[in-house]
């Protein structure tokens, strides 16, 4: 190769690596607008429901004031849009406006349930190849089995005696009024979003006032599923090398190794769904097994929850050491969770009893997919409703 060839290679090497770092910078710009816009939605979501509902936010969640029902909503709502973030963001949102945490929590709850639908639609992929599908759906469902039995423990114990409302609503005011950590004179995040919010007021303001609300509602809600959306697609493709390499390299060794990868893998892509994705169809080919995937999705639930955490560091007011107590319980039910099912011998390979019998009836017969997706996560939660309003 000559001289000048050479050079040419080089210079072309050196062109193409600056327009891939500036490339970088330009998407880790995009990041910091859109989580900009995220607090901005949040935030327009609680004034949306103040203006509409005023001083009757309560009477205007009577509809859900059923624990049960309010599990499904979360539940239902999280299967649709298919995030979790989203739909606990909205939940910090709706907090924020005056929705009760007695009716928040099970929504909560519901969400971590609807997430897992992810994890069980990707195993899919493997499904003309009958052994490699029952490792994936077993993989897969174990994240649901998962969930439904920390659902199973929690929700009772929650109706009873409200562990997770008061441990949340505790360290919240903590927060709020410790003068050591005080946040609640702390004007900085009202003053960030103040344009963002003379903006969204000033579009609804020709709409007479509960409509205007209403408006700021939607509008809020339309940002959450966009910036949430756009944000997965922004840190996958800047991430999702990094986050494969962190994979790799703890799955496998040891459950604490994997619950730290499948969180921090999940902070790093905003994207539980993307965790999932990347570690099922490992399962379906034979690379891990179940065991060494179950701490890993569970890693997972910790790590969805802090946008819900950012999201609450938008409400400024009365309200906001509520929302940043209903973004704390959804922390700690995934924590308390993984302490009372995976932490107790006893209770440990429940869910993977659970997903095994499963995955080998699946591969029997693909009509028990059909019949488990429609069933957990529409039939059962209408039923659900059904019976809650009999009783």
């Amino acid at each position: 190769m000559s001289a000048s060839t050479e050079r040419s290679t080089e210079t072309h090497q050196h062109q193409g690596g600056a327009a891939g770092n500036r490339n970088n910078w330009l998407s880790w710009l995009a990041v910091l607008a859109l989580v900009y816009l995220l607090l901005a939605a949040v935030a327009g979501i609680g004034d949306g429901f103040k203006l509409a509902a005023g001083d009757n936010a309560r009477e205007l969640f009577a509809f859900a004031s059923n624990p049960i029902i309010a599990l499904v909503v979360g539940l239902v709502a999280t299967a649709i849009i298919q995030s979790s973030s989203t739909v606990t963001s909205i939940i910090v949102g709706l907090v924020a406006g005056g929705l009760p945490l007695g009716i928040a929590i099970p929504m909560v709850m519901g969400a971590n349930i609807g997430t897992s639908l992810t994890s069980t639609l990707v195993s899919l992929g493997h499904v003309r190849n009958g052994e490699e599908f029952r490792r994936a759906f077993a993989a897969a469902t174990v994240h649901d089995s998962f969930n439904l039995c920390a659902v199973a423990i929690l929700l009772p114990l929650e109706i009873l005696f409200q562990p997770l409302q008061r441990v949340a609503t505790s360290l919240s005011q903590v927060l709020y009024s410790d003068a050591s950590l005080s946040m609640s004179d702390v004007n900085f995040m009202s003053a960030l979003l103040s344009p963002a919010s003379q903006v969204l007021e000033f579009i609804t303001s020709w709409l007479p006032g509960i409509f205007a609300g209403i408006s700021m509602i939607v509008i809020g809600i339309g940002l959450i599923l966009f910036v949430v959306s756009r944000i997965g697609k922004i840190l996958r493709g800047l991430l999702v090398g990094k986050a494969r390499d962190i994979m790799h390299a703890a799955v496998g060794k040891g459950p604490i190794a994997g619950m730290v990868s499948g969180t921090a893998i999940t902070v790093l892509v905003q994207s539980s769904s993307t965790t999932t994705s990347l570690i099922v169809p490992l399962a379906g080919t034979g690379v891990f097994a179940i065991q060494q995937i179950y701490p890993f999705t569970l890693g997972s639930n910790i790590g969805t929850t802090i946008t819900a955490l950012l999201a609450a560091t938008a409400i400024s007011g009365p309200m906001a050491d509520t929302a940043l107590a209903i973004a704390l319980v959804h922390l700690f039910f995934n924590v308390f969770a993984i302490v009372i099912i995976y932490g107790i011998p006893f209770t440990r390979n429940i869910p993977i009893q659970m997903v095994e019998t499963l995955a080998t009836l699946a591969m029997r017969s693909k009509w028990y997919v059909v019949a488990y997706i429609v069933g957990v996560f529409f039939m059962i939660p209408l039923l659900l409703i059904a019976l809650s309003r009999l009783f």
